[in-house]
């Protein structure tokens, strides 16, 4: 089945085969067998099973969330309340959504899990990351990864999220239980392995041990780092070929410089720090440096419960120093770049056929209309999901 979406106002494309023309208008393209077979004029259209008439509006890459945590039970508003009235974000939170999430049943999860992905879509979101990380044990983190591979291929283990309560006087023990029993696991079901560095998690020799097992069991490397300072998780992201090193708001020149000779994207996580108070992340910085940069959502119950992706590019732009084009590209392109995927976040022929039509002109209405709910229609691989018009 084809689909032709034409009378595009202004088209998106971010095709890296042409990368000296980002956007197009009065354009048009096909979706065939789901995926980009077409991009030219409106004008020259050609002809297809069905149509979407865009009306004049603009069309965007479908966004690429590489950074979520969707499988928990529970809720922690009355932590997000405490911090609006002054109290400190901290990581010992996470404790509590694990009681919660061990105490859900299966059933429960994947219907919580499953209204997220419904929402992600409404907000344009065409793919989408899910780690574990709410279990901390061998069968509940199996669990995890297991549900997340029924709504995703982008499964990450993050059994190193925080060290259990019932391991508070074991750590040792529980890096042992990761790198083992729990990696055995967890493996068959996950693309990724994921380490949260910070002074409430795990410690850089930590991460290395467990990271370096990860990829001896066959998986790609993640990071947390960087989200409450400077702790070394870049440069050991960086040494072990990491796709992403995620966070980064507190980078020294030497992380900078690092993640600019490498192949590591930066994700920045601009809802966390809205939700948290902290410093934004300088992507100008990075930008500059010649670093590659994505922006996700980081969707969880504790640093931020909101997966409106425009809103996370209107923060990029406003406190980030991003223009609303290297903005929409770190959504999209920024994001498939941090998943070592070339199939998606742009409109490129071959492509899979994934897109937003904005119920709006062009694409920098989305920092412009803050708030406002562009998304009027989302593409994927050529199926409609969802239509707000």
């Amino acid at each position: 089945m084809s689909v032709l979406v034409d009378r595009i106002g202004q088209l998106v494309t971010l095709d890296p085969a042409d990368p000296d023309r980002p956007t197009r208008n009065d354009a048009a393209l096909v979706i065939d067998g789901g995926h980009v077979a077409w991009v030219g004029d409106a004008a020259d259209a050609p002809a297809a099973d069905e149509r979407l008439d865009a009306d004049g509006r603009a069309v965007i890459p479908g966004f690429v969330d590489s950074h979520n945590h969707l499988v928990f039970a529970g809720d922690r508003a009355d932590e997000w309340e405490a911090r609006m009235t002054g109290a400190p974000y901290t990581a010992g939170g996470i404790r509590r959504t694990v009681e919660a999430t061990r105490a859900a049943s299966d059933d429960e999860l994947r219907a919580t899990l499953g209204r997220h992905i419904a929402e992600a879509h409404r907000q344009g979101i065409t793919t989408l990351e899910v780690k574990s990380g709410y279990g901390l044990t061998v069968n509940d983190e199996a669990r995890a990864v297991r549900l997340a591979r029924e709504v995703t291929d982008e499964v990450t283990f993050l059994g190193a999220h925080v060290v259990p309560a019932d391991h508070a006087d074991d750590r040792q023990g529980y890096v042992d239980l990761v790198c083992g029993a729990m990696l055995a696991a967890c493996a068959p079901h996950a693309r990724w392995v994921d380490v949260f560095i910070d002074s409430g998690a795990f410690t850089v020799d930590e991460a290395r041990r467990i990271l370096t097992a990860g990829r001896e069991a066959g998986l790609g490397l993640r990071v947390h780092a960087g989200q409450l300072a400077a702790d070394g998780g870049v440069a050991l992201a960086v040494d072990l070929g990491a796709a992403s090193v995620d966070h980064a708001t507190h980078l020294t020149d030497a992380d900078v410089d690092a993640l600019a000779r490498s192949s590591t994207v930066a994700t920045l996580l601009p809802l966390v720090e809205f939700s948290t108070r902290q410093p934004y992340p300088d992507a100008r910085r990075l930008i500059d440096a010649g670093v590659t940069v994505a922006i996700a959502t980081d969707t969880n119950p504790g640093s931020n419960y909101s997966s409106s992706m425009t809103t996370a590019i209107a923060l990029a732009i406003r406190d980030m120093g991003m223009t609303p084009l290297e903005a929409v590209t770190a959504a999209t392109r920024g994001g498939a770049a941090a998943l070592r995927r070339d199939d998606i976040g742009h409109l490129g022929v071959g492509a899979r056929g994934d897109l937003v039509v904005l119920d709006a002109p062009d694409h920098r209405w989305i920092g412009y209309r803050v708030g406002v709910p562009l998304v009027a229609e989302t593409v994927v691989a050529g199926q409609r999901e969802t239509s707000l018009t």
